[in-house]
């Protein structure tokens, strides 16, 4: 089945760092932009961080300097390092993966839990 696949996440105390993983199952990333987006209870999904298939980056202003995303073509999967995290990081993190050469080519999965508790 053609779809993305999120892993690593889980319950982190204040502080910690997680990283999480995007895996393209059925298709290549090689040709998608790939973000993450997280969306918490009673909250608008946001986008979080997001990597060009020529690896630039952006960030939302809430995540800079705590989340690093990449990409690794070659094992066909899209990471965000994640430190430092706080309470407000508290959400499902979804990934998405959108064609470049055909914006109506989106593929979202269907996310991994990160809580961030004392």
């Amino acid at each position: 089945q053609v779809q993305v696949v999120e892993s690593g996440g889980a319950l982190v105390q204040p502080g910690g760092s997680l990283r999480l993983s995007c895996a393209g199952s059925e298709f290549s990333i090689r040709m998608y932009g790939m973000s993450w987006y997280r969306q918490a209870p009673g909250k608008e999904r946001e986008l979080v961080a997001s990597v060009s298939t020529e690896g630039e980056t952006y960030y939302a202003d809430s995540v800079k300097g705590r989340f690093i995303i990449s990409r690794d073509d070659d094992k066909n999967t899209v990471f965000l390092q994640m430190s430092m995290l706080i309470f407000d990081d508290t959400a499902v993190y979804l990934c998405k993966a959108t064609n470049v050469w055909d914006r109506d080519d989106v593929y979202w999965g269907q996310g991994t839990q990160v809580t961030v508790s004392s």
